[in-house]
């Protein structure tokens, strides 16, 4: 399994849209990974279109999406027929790749199998993983979700417009921070280097430890 942090390694694989190398596709861009435990499923089925409905939002933050479940190439080339007809997406060919992993190889060694779900074999599935990998190939969220629970993809663009910001400024983001509210300085910053950033628009709130640590300033739009 990679971690937080991680150099998330390349990989080739076999896809809807052909042979596919990890980092090549990728390229400087922002990537998210995503696996699903089967084609023809109705969780799936509503997950995979949300994300086509969710494209422009997902180029918006320079973020490349690509799916995978332990199904073949032919499976997912069918089954997007039914994906695009949920959800009423009229657009030809499909705006990402579904990666074939009927070995479970990939899914395995990233450690996406759900011993609880398993297929008409008794083979386990991969189960609901979420991967963002930053331009330098860094893993920098991971989150697994069981099979019968769907995933929140707002949340997701949420936490890839929180990294995105995080890196470029010294700020932090708070509990159910959404895009344009305020955020919070970094511990890292020392009160001096706080004032030279934030000026008049630094507002440290008063706590009974007597500390400074809640700095509060607006999120930065440039």
């Amino acid at each position: 399994m990679v971690l937080l942090g991680e150099t998330f390694p390349n990989f080739k694989a076999e896809t809807s849209m052909g042979t596919v190398d990890f980092y090549q596709w990728l390229g400087n861009s922002w990537g998210i990974l995503f696996s699903h435990p089967n084609d023809f499923t109705p969780v799936c089925t509503t997950e995979l279109a949300r994300v086509v409905q969710l494209m422009p939002e997902f180029k918006r933050l320079c973020v490349k999406v690509i799916a995978m479940s332990c199904n073949s190439v032919e499976s997912h080339r069918k089954w997007i027929e039914d994906i695009k007809s949920f959800g009423d997406i009229s657009e030809e060919g499909f705006p990402y790749p579904i990666i074939e992993d009927e070995s479970r190889k990939l899914s395995t060694f990233f450690g996406m199998l759900d011993p609880m779900e398993t297929d008409s074999n008794g083979l386990p599935l991969s189960a609901r993983a979420v991967f963002v990998i930053d331009p330098s190939k860094k893993m920098r969220l991971s989150i697994l979700y069981p099979a019968t629970t769907g995933r929140n993809f707002d949340e997701i663009i949420r936490t890839i417009e929180s990294l995105q910001l995080t890196e470029k400024h010294k700020v932090a983001t708070p509990v159910d921070w959404k895009k344009g509210d305020d955020v919070m300085v970094q511990p890292t910053v020392s009160d001096e280097e706080a004032k030279k950033l934030y000026a008049d628009d630094l507002k440290v709130i008063a706590l009974p430890s007597g500390k400074s640590y809640l700095r509060i300033v607006p999120q930065p739009t440039n």
